[in-house]
């Protein structure tokens, strides 16, 4: 069993996306080929189907698999010569093992006339077929064409191995795309094109986040100077800004003890960092982790280790302060007092919720990447367990809805792939014992998830910012301007984004996960590309913290430049929201007054200074996360090491765990819950002590 949910998770909708085609000759079209025109016509109010028909007709009568691989075969044979000209990146699909280039134009009448060609002759007769079934529509009509229904084809396994699949459900992507674009202008998301020594921003986000990913090399050799010197180590995560992790990326060469991760291991880290002899340990990122830092340092014997975070004023967390909240509390209570009960707790919040979570409830932590399985594992060792999800509401949102979205349209094999001892009806049964915290959101991806537009009315009204009057969500750009792209997304993004996320994995373009599978994920596609002989190009939508992109860059270009290749062209797409603005320091215009943002906010990212969020995609740059500037750490490494400079490091000090609970430390009694996921992650099974206390605490009740 495959326990990363980065992987298998295949979505309800049919992987193979297949065609329709215009008439080439006349057929007689069958009853059940009836059926489903109307299904495509309710579905496609305006579409011209005849072409449909013939072409479904056509493959409805042929059983013979070589049969239907001669009638593919006519279709490569009646494309026309694709000219060398038109062999463009643009024009190039991704997602195919064999190349394969479409383009669109529009004729006088405003009809399409589709081109296309492959160096595969069957990948080029699947391409005949779309360019057949969708010429001489209009862009609105191609648009509306249900993609499922291009299923009647029944082109089993034995002509379409998975992967040729997802390449023609990709061309058929592609063409949509091409469509909706010629049918009108969308605004383009700042993109990154990454080159083995190159980089090549586009738009101002971009050249922000660009700017600092080949950091001063004077910047660097101070900074390692200093950590050496001081035995500093840094453990920082994956969302700082990439100036900072530009430097530290760099000065990690000359002094070993720095590393960026997400937060599961940034106090693993700080402990064999003690080990080797740190005497102090900065932490580059919100308080909570921090305090982490610092609870387990203590009760691993290193409570003579200093740590320090990046500013004397809190670098807070939402989400991890909405797990600390009454309501929290109450939504725990409501849990221990139910028999059966397992609360999954998300990684991102503190040792003291965690610890008083289990206090009060069987608690078990999660991280992005492994939340389904958990969730699944535990309904599977405790059929009748009911599963308390928290603190956030958006994973929670989005792990019902797969589920319900698996037990409404999935199979039993399906099911299968993601968790074995799991079908349809063991989904369907878990379902109503399955729960979500309802109020715990990120703020960042709250104010650009379904608050999004108020806030942005509320800036307009009350301070003048001029925004365009013309409304793009950042889920229609993504889903109508880059819908063949690679997509990525964190399992914390708002619903929307998510589905978009896993109808891309459907097609073997998608990622959902956490920051480290979104990272597989886009070196896997590299990889795969890097194996091919030919040249490629691979656009990968950006879903998460844009803070990402320095490991990305670090990544892919350490692949290119190993592998010696430049002919594969790599695009990160920033997808953000135009309608953001940046700081509280920001004027309207040149010469006006400052504005001051509402809702008690000192910033809200966005492109005007190259930060920026997604509407309802998830954040592209975290406020918090951005108070851990450079000349903070060069501060307090500077500062480090002497009586007065301590004394006035004693504000960065993260907050102490002093108090204890059951008899425990807070240490103890919150890493019981990251041991439980420890062992789930190293045995694929709930530990028998876990699932003996779902089944028998709190049962009186």
């Amino acid at each position: 069993m495959n326990m990363n949910t980065s992987t298998n998770i295949r979505q309800v909708r049919a992987s193979t996306a297949a065609s329709s085609c215009a008439p080439i000759r006349r057929a007689r079209v069958s009853r059940p080929n009836r059926r489903c025109a109307d299904n495509l016509v309710a579905h496609s109010a305006s579409v011209s189907i005849s072409g449909i028909l013939t072409i479904l007709s056509r493959f409805e009568g042929v059983n013979d698999v070589k049969e239907k691989a001669k009638l593919i075969n006519e279709y490569a044979k009646q494309l026309e010569p694709f000219p060398e000209s038109e062999k463009t990146a643009s024009n190039r699909v991704m997602g195919c093992t064999a190349q394969v280039w479409v383009s669109a134009k529009l004729d006088d009448g405003g009809r399409l006339v589709y081109t296309g060609t492959s160096d595969s002759e069957l990948t080029r007769g699947l391409c005949g077929v779309l360019v057949s079934a969708l010429s001489g529509l209009t862009p609105s009509e191609v648009d509306r064409v249900d993609a499922s229904m291009l299923r009647q084809l029944s082109l089993g396994p034995a002509i379409l191995a998975p992967s040729r699949a997802n390449g023609f459900a990709n061309m058929f992507e592609t063409m949509q795309k091409q469509a909706r674009l010629l049918a009108g202008d969308y605004p383009k998301f700042p993109t990154l094109r990454i080159g083995r020594d190159e980089l090549v921003p586009t738009g101002a986000f971009a050249e922000a986040q660009a700017q600092y990913l080949n950091p001063k090399q004077d910047q660097v050799d101070r900074l390692a100077a200093i950590l050496w010197e001081k035995s500093v180590g840094v453990v920082a995560h994956f969302y700082m800004d990439p100036e900072v992790q530009g430097v530290l990326m760099s000065a990690a060469e000359q002094w070993p003890h720095i590393y960026i991760s997400d937060s599961l291991v940034m106090a693993d880290t700080a402990v064999k960092m003690a080990k080797e002899g740190c005497k102090y340990i900065t932490v580059l990122g919100v308080d909570f982790m921090s305090e982490n830092v610092r609870a387990i340092l203590d009760e691993s014997g290193y409570k003579d280790v200093q740590v320090y975070r990046m500013s004397p004023d809190a670098i807070g967390c939402s989400l991890a302060e909405a797990a600390e909240s009454e309501t929290y509390n109450s939504y725990l209570k409501t849990a221990g007092e139910t028999p059966n009960s397992m609360h999954v707790v998300y990684i991102n919040t503190s040792l003291v919720t965690k610890a008083v979570a289990d206090s009060m409830v069987p608690t078990i932590t999660c991280t992005s990447s492994n939340v389904v399985q958990t969730v699944l594992q535990g309904f599977a060792q405790v059929p009748e367990a009911n599963v308390w999800y928290g603190p956030d509401t958006y994973m929670g949102r989005n792990l019902a809805q797969l589920f319900a979205s698996l037990a409404e349209n999935g199979t039993d094999e399906e099911i299968a792939s993601i968790h074995p001892d799991h079908n349809v009806a063991s989904i369907k049964a878990m379902l109503p014992r399955l729960r979500y915290y309802e109020d715990g959101t990120c703020i960042v991806h709250h104010i650009l998830g379904d608050q999004g537009w108020v806030v942005c009315d509320i800036v307009r009204e009350a301070y003048g910012v001029a925004y365009p009057t013309a409304h793009f969500e950042v889920c229609d750009i993504v889903r109508e301007a880059y819908g063949d792209a690679y997509l990525t997304a964190h399992f914390e993004v708002p619903g929307e984004m998510f589905s978009l996320a896993m109808q891309a994995k459907a097609r073997n373009m998608g990622v959902v996960g956490s920051t480290s599978n979104i990272l597989e994920f886009i070196a896997g596609r590299v990889e795969a590309a890097l194996e091919r002989p030919h040249a490629d190009r691979l656009q990968f939508v950006l879903g998460t913290e844009a803070g990402m992109i320095t490991s990305i860059v670090r990544k892919v270009q350490g692949m290119l430049r190993e592998s010696g290749r430049d002919d594969v062209d790599i695009e990160i797409v920033f997808p953000v929201a135009p309608q953001s603005i940046t700081t509280a320091k920001q004027g309207v215009s040149a010469g006006s007054a400052a504005i001051e943002l509402p809702l008690g906010l000192s910033i809200i990212p966005g492109p005007a200074s190259g930060e920026g969020c997604s509407l309802d995609g998830g954040c592209a740059a975290c406020p918090y996360m951005r108070m851990n500037t450079l000349h903070a750490l060069m501060d307090v490494c500077m500062k480090a090491g002497s009586p007065a400079g301590e004394a006035m490091l004693e504000a960065h000090q993260p907050r102490p765990y002093s108090e204890t609970i059951g008899g425990k430390t807070v240490a103890q009694a919150g890493c019981v819950p990251i041991l439980h996921m420890r062992h789930f992650q190293q045995n694929k099974s709930l530990s028998d002590q876990l699932v003996q206390d779902i089944r028998t605490r709190n049962q009186a009740s």
